[in-house]
């Protein structure tokens, strides 16, 4: 008979805020690989079976409450105010928690890069006795890190303050991450006995270790990576994050057979796929939501958000595919090409100097240099379609709402506002009219004109 696995919970810690980043913006709310740190510790909790999730904040964190309250409805928010240390923070999300009898994380909002390998460990730290687990990392500067005092089997014995150590002590290099796992209802109760006896009048979470070990329940360690536990107050530490994140990034891509022909130009999201044997040319920035397939080459200097780039497609140099944008297997994109919330059916073409808005192109289809899918009245978005076969000439506007049938001709230069039919031709221009001779006959009009105005100078 196998034990029932215990239920999970997170508190995430983002209430702080944030003065060394110089910025109105909550501190949790600036973005790594775009993504809001707040959103990668959220991801972090889900990934390790967290079933409930709590976020403190602080009540005028606006901007903060509306992102949480429209993308995770499902997270219960907890105020702290006024902060009081980490140790208040976490009391701050004991009612959320009532009837919780599982295992309890502690997260932080500005840590993005935390592995849930590493919260799976430290859960993994609470079994028999054992029912506090800190989270610590191996620094190779210590400085004024908190450093974690072991015994010689491991265990945890205490927490002590760089301040407050001693000559032996600051020697330690293994540190304190904040991040600390235990068991929900003794972590709760250990809380209550926290005190601010100490310079900064504040509850410090740390404090539960002493606590916890008085009553003779055992303290572990769980140990990861300095990168992976960079917390980010200002940005110079966002820099960091994110440099640390590309560079994993594209090592992995590269390792999957991803070529990056200049790997430390090439920018991506948090949730950025390239398929295998895909081609990246240098300075290529990946937004979020974009999926590239194998064999796929994306030419230098493009940008990419929201898109999906399918099998054999080429994109750029030079372009840019907004959100909504959806390219079946083996389409073109060339250089200055613009395309938002378009299909494009299996061998479309847009070579250059296109803006391809509010549309669905189909297969095999050719749209001209200058072309400008007219999308928006001033109020409203409209569609164009374009049908499979279809061919746009160059320097033409199509007005949507509006369709261009399989197989039909737009004459370059066209103004097209009406439906075209199947195989039809369609010119929406000016009628040409041609002088014979009159370009002769101004020239010389003009150079008499010239030189009379220079004879009477003289």
């Amino acid at each position: 008979m196998t034990d029932t696995p215990k239920q999970r919970a997170a508190v995430i810690l983002a209430a702080g805020k944030g003065t060394r980043m110089k910025s109105p913006l909550p501190k949790v709310m600036h973005a790594v690989a775009g993504r809001p740190m707040v959103d990668w510790s959220i991801a972090l909790a889900r990934n390790v079976g967290a079933e409930k999730i709590v976020a403190v904040v602080h009540p005028s964190q606006d901007v903060l409450i509306a992102h949480l309250e429209k993308h995770h409805p499902d997270i219960a928010i907890a105020y702290q105010d006024p902060p009081q240390g980490t140790g208040h923070a976490v009391r701050c999300a004991e009612g959320a928690l009532a009837g919780f009898e599982g295992d309890l994380a502690v997260l932080y909002g500005d840590s993005p890069l935390v592995p849930a390998a590493t919260i799976e460990a430290l859960f993994g730290t609470l079994s028999g006795k054992t029912g506090l687990g800190v989270l610590g990392f191996e620094a190779e500067d210590p400085g004024l890190y908190g450093r974690l005092i072991t015994a010689e089997d491991g265990s945890l014995e205490a927490i002590v303050e760089a301040r407050e150590a001693t000559p032996h002590q600051l020697r330690v290099r293994l540190c304190n991450s904040g991040v600390m796992a235990g068991r929900a209802g003794d972590m709760f109760r250990l809380l209550a006995k926290v005190t601010n006896n100490n310079a900064k009048g504040e509850y410090y979470l740390t404090d539960l270790v002493g606590l916890a070990r008085a009553e003779g329940i055992g303290c572990a360690v769980a140990v990861s990576g300095e990168d992976d536990l960079i917390g980010c107050d200002s940005k110079v530490d966002l820099a960091e994050a994110e440099a640390i994140f590309q560079s994993r990034r594209r090592r992995a891509l590269m390792e999957a057979g991803v070529t990056l022909v200049a790997p430390e130009t090439v920018f991506f999201s948090h949730d950025t796929e390239i398929g295998p044997d895909a081609v990246i040319e240098p300075n290529v920035v990946f937004g979020p939501g974009v999926k590239v397939a194998g064999g796929a080459q994306i030419r230098a200097f493009s940008h990419l958000e929201g898109a999906v780039v399918g099998a054999g497609c080429s994109v750029g140099p030079y372009a840019r595919l907004r959100p909504g944008t959806v390219l079946a297997a083996n389409v073109h994109i060339g250089n200055f090409v613009e395309t938002k919330n378009t299909a494009m059916g299996e061998g479309a073409k847009a070579n250059h100097l296109a803006y391809l808005g509010d549309g669905a192109i189909g297969a095999g289809a050719n749209i001209g240099a200058g072309t400008i899918f007219c999308n928006y009245d001033g109020y409203l978005k409209h569609q164009t379609d374009v049908g499979e076969g279809a061919f746009v000439g160059s320097n033409s506007s199509l007005v949507a709402p509006v369709r261009i049938g399989n197989g039909a001709y737009v004459g370059s230069g066209s103004v097209i506002t009406k439906d075209v039919p199947d195989d039809a031709l369609a010119v929406g221009r000016g009628q040409q009219v041609t002088r014979e001779g009159w370009a002769k006959n101004y020239r010389a009009k003009k150079a008499a004109e010239k030189a009379a105005r220079t004879k009477g100078k003289d």
